[in-house]
């Protein structure tokens, strides 16, 4: 089924004629910590940051679990 999400606010829907900027999302996730749909397979949601014990030293993305991330580094 297709989904779409609005460019404006980040809401999906599965008919574009609910959003106000809609455009096709080829896949969706349900994020493990929150259940929520999202379009991002790495999102960050609130869960996520009370769990978050490491980022990356190279780009910065910050991670539960430090096989997650390419150059893990505690945060302390």
């Amino acid at each position: 089924m297709t989904t779409y999400e609005c460019k404006t606010c980040g809401k999906l829907a599965r008919e574009e004629g609910h959003l106000c900027d809609p455009q096709k999302v080829k896949e969706v996730y349900t994020c493990e910590h929150c259940e929520r749909t999202v379009t991002k397979k790495k999102h960050v949601c609130k869960p996520v940051l009370a769990k978050t014990n490491f980022f990356c030293g190279g780009c910065g993305r910050v991670a539960v679990e430090k096989e997650e991330i390419c150059t893990p580094e505690p945060i302390e």
